[in-house]
Order: structure tokens, then C-alpha cells, then sequence
């Protein structure tokens, strides 16, 4: 989409200018909106930046949650093709969002402290997108509906993807339906709780990976369950990417100080960024 204006003196015909409303491309990307949705409550200037920032991140969430639904649909209704595509469009959108970051990774102490206060008991953390995300990758707890009581529609659509299968849960119900020895207390979990590893599937990753697959004029390539571990081995590496992005960005703007709205701060993260997303497609590369 070009933002451009040709010069009608060269002879090529400028872009429409005159309308009687607003711009079609104001009316399609909403961007007075947009562009008008900041309000800073300090006058140190780098609150813009981080305001913009936080608001940039916020919108990556809401269409990485957008694939994973579009994912677990797919996978709902045996399209595979479908969700490997959402998938890999998920991985390009994600390395975004981490490269988010970047405004933000070299604060100082002294430049977060300057806006820090505007902040008040504001924390990422409440973000109700995110919990979505988290949702969706099987991190789920009831406890985290409680900060938006106060929202009936967030709060609604967060209980809703409480208890909606995870992302996860989709992939090993179907697996299962391929004939994969995936355990039955897995299939009828409570999927309004947390995921907890499980050994028999970390046994189908790893069989399904040892297993040579056919291929074109015989030889081997990989099978559709590789292909998806693969897909989802990559989100879950650049998910864990942006917990660690996180968690040195605020080490290099706070230290160990308690977190805004109350966390643990450096503490609370190091505990996140240590945990992997769809566990058993790591731990089963040890026994390949």
C-alpha cells in the first residue's frame, strides 16, 4: 500500500485526493483512532515510547490469538495444511512482537523511574490478551480471571478460553484420531486446568520423530506429525524468546525491585521464562 503522492508533472496520474468523507483507508485501518488513543499522565517524553509500545504489543496478541484459534479449528476438523499455515504466520507475527522490545530493552533506571509512577498498579501482567495467548498454550488458572471482574466482556471471553481446549489439546486430540498412542486421561482432561506433562505422549513425540517417514521416489522426509511438532517447536521457542526479552528488559530497567502492580518483578519472570511451552516435544528429543 503506497503512501506516496506522484508528482503530476511526470506525466503519471496522481491518487484520488477529494472525498466526501472520511479517506477509505481511515475508514478500513481505523488510524485517527488509533493514533489517538495516547494519554500520558507524566511529561517525561519516553512515556510516549513505552505507552506506544505497550499498545503495539497488545495488537500482535490479538492476532497471534487469532491464529491459534484459526490453528486449533483447523485442527478440529482434520485440516492440517490449515493449521501448519496459521502456525507459520503465528512465528512471523511473534518475531514482531519480540522485536517490540526493542524500544524498551535499554532503559536505564533512571529513564523507567522517570514514568514509572504513571504506571500506579498497572502491569502487563493484568493484560487480558495475553492471558488469552496463555490460554491457548494450555497455561490456564481460574486465578487469573479475577482482575477483570470489572470488565464483564473481557471477563466473559476470558472464561469462555478457560474452558475451550488449548491450542495443545487440539493437537493431541488429533493425534490421537491418527492412530497415535496418545492416553485417554490426556484426551478427557479437565482442560480448564493448567497442562501438566505427560510421559506417554512425550513417548508419541519421540516415536513419531524416530519413525523414518516415506518420501518422494522413495526415500524419506518428514511425516505430518514431525511437520506439526516442528511447527509448534518454533512457536514455542519464540514464545520463551519473549519471556526472556521480558525478563532482561526489566532487569535492565528495575533490578530485582518488586514489579508494578505488586509481582515479584525479575523473580516472577525468571520463574515464566523458565518453564517451556509443549513440554514433551523437548523433553522427547532426548530420546530420539
Amino acid at each position: 500500500m503506497s503512501h506516496d503522492v506522484e508528482d503530476p508533472a511526470a506525466g503519471i496520474e496522481a491518487p484520488h485526493l477529494d472525498f466526501e468523507g472520511t479517506t477509505p483507508y481511515e475508514d478500513y485501518v481505523q488510524a485517527d483512532v488509533l493514533t489517538h488513543l495516547q494519554h500520558p499522565l507524566s511529561e517525561d517524553p519516553g512515556e510516549m515510547v513505552f505507552l506506544v509500545t505497550t499498545q503495539v504489543m497488545e495488537l500482535w496478541f490479538t492476532v497471534i490469538v487469532h491464529e491459534w484459534e484459526t490453528a486449533a479449528k483447523s485442527l478440529r476438523q482434520d485440516d492440517l495444511p490449515g493449521a501448519l499455515a496459521a502456525l507459520k504466520r503465528s512465528t512471523y507475527e511473534l518475531q514482531s512482537l519480540n522485536a517490540s522490545w526493542e524500544p524498551l530493552a535499554h532503559l536505564t533506571p533512571a529513564q523507567f523511574n522517570s514514568y514509572r509512577s504513571a504506571l500506579g498498579d498497572g502491569s502487563g501482567f493484568q493484560s487480558a490478551m495475553y492471558r488469552r495467548m496463555e490460554f491457548l498454550l494450555g497455561e490456564k488458572s481460574a486465578s487469573m480471571l479475577v482482575p477483570h471482574r470489572g470488565a464483564p466482556r473481557v471477563h466473559d471471553e476470558l472464561e469462555k478460553a478457560l474452558h475451550e481446549p488449548s491450542l495443545y489439546d487440539e493437537v493431541l486430540r488429533y493425534l490421537a484420531r491418527r492412530g497415535e498412542a496418545v492416553p485417554q486421561e490426556v484426551l478427557t482432561r479437565d482442560v480448564s486446568q493448567l497442562y501438566r506433562p505427560n510421559p506417554e505422549v512425550e513417548a508419541v513425540w519421540a516415536g513419531a520423530y524416530a519413525r523414518p517417514a516415506a518420501g518422494a521416489g522413495g526415500g524419506t522426509g518428514e511425516s505430518d506429525v514431525v511437520r506439526l511438532g516442528e511447527a509448534l517447536t518454533e512457536v514455542a521457542e519464540l514464545v520463551w524468546r519473549w519471556r526472556n526479552d521480558h525478563l532482561v528488559a526489566t532487569r535492565r530497567a528495575m533490578g530485582s525491585k518488586v514489579g508494578t502492580g505488586g509481582s515479584a518483578g525479575v523473580a516472577w519472570l525468571e520463574k515464566r521464562a523458565a518453564k517451556n511451552v509443549f513440554p514433551e516435544l523437548w523433553t522427547a528429543r532426548s530420546h530420539v
